[in-house]
């Protein structure tokens, strides 16, 4: 059965972020549903973010955060897609790419000039789907000033 993606509300908090917070502990952090929880929650309350949500029979599977940006030479909005997970049980079943493919959309709607995305070098399945759903990759030039 494939999955559906819609557009997550606050109510949909308590199945997005153990989500989250395995998303993050992929990414090396320690295990934390309340602060991811609580992340959440900020940035959907601020409308800091654009969470999409896939579910299959009603269950959260994964998702993917959206945070705007602007472009000044352009004079349009950008979006970053920051963050993009699928639980693990329902990988290599087109999730992912139905979140892509909701992310492009939900940009394309708003008017958006261009959706970009960062991943690390050493994400080779995640670097073969964003090519395969036709995202281009180049040499960054992104610079990065840790602060904390």
């Amino acid at each position: 059965m494939t999955a559906s993606v819609r557009r997550a509300e606050i109510a949909d908090l308590d199945c997005i972020a153990p989500l989250f917070d395995a998303y993050r502990q992929f990414y090396g952090q320690p295990a934390d549903v309340a602060r991811a929880h609580d992340w959440l929650h900020a940035r959907l309350a601020r409308d800091e973010s654009v969470v999409l949500l896939a579910e299959r029979d009603g269950v959260a599977i994964g998702f993917t955060q959206l945070y705007p940006m602007f472009s000044s030479v352009r004079t349009a909005r950008i979006w970053i897609l920051n963050d993009l997970y699928v639980d693990e049980s329902a990988r290599r079943g087109g999730v992912a790419r139905a979140l892509l493919d909701a992310a492009a959309a939900f940009a394309r709607d708003d008017g958006a000039a261009r959706l970009m995305l960062e991943t690390t070098r050493n994400n080779h399945g995640a670097r073969a789907l964003y090519r395969a759903a036709g995202w281009s990759e180049d040499d960054s030039q992104w610079y990065s000033l840790d602060l904390v």
